[in-house]
């Protein structure tokens, strides 16, 4: 079965990408020009703004996550604050529980939907936000991202709670299962199965776009740039979709074995990743040493001076927001798919580990590229408005050879990204198609397509189009978390009062409940 697939993936995507090679700029100018209109349309409508300024405007859907991650903040009585240690114990494995339904690992399900987020906007984004808005934006990606664990714990607890179990083993869960059966049990099962059905529908479309094309083609252009430009790079002059291929071929490899596999790779290649960029920002900062106390007056000064660029304090406090809400992604509802197959019967625990999330994305990594390139001065240099090119200028001040580092990063990113976004749009899939084996084949087949056609073309349209699916998830999900939030804060609740207990018994669903009834 194996070999049919990898056969299928070969030649579906030596044909399609053959075919983009042969027909490349009629293709980008026809797919551009019969989805573009449309593209725009949606696009107008998620990221509808509100004028501020006649050069500033609030994206509604920023309101929409931000005011979602205050109300669960409050609500939850600051759980992304209080419940820190808790979820650190849990991902060390204080509350394993070895014969729970499940497929992976706490600590692999976490580094899973890390790899779905930690990624280009970790390198570009950060960077773009600081161009636009200065130092100060900074400070406003972290509160993003310490809000945002709270949208993460939510959703996550929700996900594992409300997950369907299947007889080979292997689990599916998400927003969609927890909308329709969550939802169902309040009395709303019309609007739970229309929810569910819209998400899914949206999460397919980002998955195959933000999650895969997208990532691909920021990959493949970094790694043509490394290795001699378009001229002499072997992948440039019409070659990037060999590039595409073999991506494509492993992909295929990874997402063959279905979450176990997945897991196992992004509980190595994430630690990594993340571990040879910040070790990079941290030599970059030690050389800098002696700015370090200047780039933190600047970040606070930024975050509320009326004279910081873009827009004064609304337009530094917009573009931090929006990198670092953007960048985590929560309140989207994605990353609970993952954290859904985790081996657990108390579902909150998933929830506190979830939340770790924002903060390992937002509040650690985009952290630490902000201040490379804010000690750097890279940033008053640089107006480019490449993210990618700023975030490599500014290393490069320090490691000279950090550009080809990057390259590999920037690729490492884009292949956890895409394995675990082809997680996501698969279980949505099947989810409308059925939990089967043509199902399953059909999707992985379309999505190791899609990545050798995204390397080659410059499908602006496309993209704009799959981002705006990609956080159209947020209004459905969102929706949901509001009504289900009372079973999440009795479930933390039960499992506080347990974690206070002086006589612990073994963490079973039995026991949480036992300990909550004497509180």
């Amino acid at each position: 079965m194996k070999k049919f697939i990898l056969s299928a993936v070969l030649s579906l995507g030596a044909c399609s990408s053959l075919f983009a090679q042969t027909h490349k700029t009629t293709v980008d100018e026809r797919i551009d020009a019969a989805v573009g209109p449309t593209a725009q349309f949606i696009s107008d409508i998620i990221f509808y703004e509100v004028r501020v300024t006649d050069d500033l405007g609030i994206p509604l859907i920023l309101v929409w996550l931000l005011a979602g991650a205050l109300f669960f903040t409050f609500y939850l009585g600051f759980i992304n604050i209080r419940g820190f240690r808790h979820a650190l114990d849990i991902v060390r494995g204080k509350y394993n529980q070895e014969n729970a339904p499940g497929e992976v690992t706490h600590f692999q399900a976490l580094t899973a939907a890390v790899s779905g987020t930690v990624g280009l906007g970790n390198i570009a984004g950060v960077a773009i936000a600081i161009s636009l808005g200065g130092p100060g934006a900074t400070f406003w990606m972290i509160l993003a991202g310490l809000l945002g664990m709270s949208s993460k714990f939510v959703s996550c607890t929700l996900g594992v709670k409300y997950r369907d179990e299947h007889a080979d083993g292997t689990v599916s869960g998400g927003p969609m299962h927890y909308l329709n059966k969550g939802l169902s049990e309040r009395g709303m099962a019309g609007v739970g199965k229309f929810l569910a059905v819209f998400f899914s529908i949206m999460c397919i479309g980002g998955a195959i776009g933000a999650g895969n094309m997208f990532q691909i083609n920021q990959a493949t252009q970094q790694f043509i740039a490394v290795t001699g430009g378009e001229a002499s790079s072997f992948f440039g002059g019409g070659n990037a979709w060999i590039f595409g291929l073999i991506m494509a071929v492993l992909v295929g490899l990874v997402i063959l074995g279905g979450m176990k596999s997945i897991a196992r790779v992004t509980e190595k290649v994430v630690p990594l990743m993340c571990g040879v960029y910040i070790v990079a920002a941290i030599i970059v900062l030690l050389a800098n040493f002696s700015h370090i106390p200047e780039a933190f007056a600047a970040i606070f000064e930024g975050a509320f001076t009326t004279t910081a660029i873009g827009g004064g304090v609304v337009g530094v406090m917009i573009q931090g927001l929006r990198r670092g809400m953007f960048s985590n992604e929560a309140g989207i509802g994605s990353a609970s798919i993952a954290h859904s197959a985790v081996q657990t019967n108390v579902p909150v625990t998933e929830g506190f580990v979830a939340s770790l999330e924002p903060f390992i994305d937002t509040v650690i990594v985009c952290t630490m590229t902000a201040l490379v390139i804010i000690v750097s001065g890279m940033y008053q240099v640089d107006s480019t408005g490449d993210g990618i090119a700023l975030t490599s200028a500014a290393f490069a001040t320090v490691i000279s050879w950090f550009p080809i580092v990057l390259a590999g990063a920037v690729i490492l990113f884009a292949f956890s990204t895409m394995i675990t976004w082809s997680y996501y749009g698969l279980k949505s899939w099947t989810y409308l198609f059925g939990h089967n084996k043509a199902a399953d084949i059909s999707f992985k087949v379309l999505f190791c397509a899609f990545i050798v056609l995204g390397a080659p073309m410059q499908l602006g349209s496309v993209v704009a189009f799959s981002d705006a699916m990609l956080f159209a998830m947020s209004i459905p999900n969102m929706i949901g978390l509001y009504l289900l939030a009372p079973v999440v804060k009795r479930d933390m609740q039960a499992f506080l009062a347990y974690a206070r207990s002086s006589k612990k018994q073994p963490l079973t669903e039995d026991a949480v409940e036992a300990e909550a009834a004497k509180a």
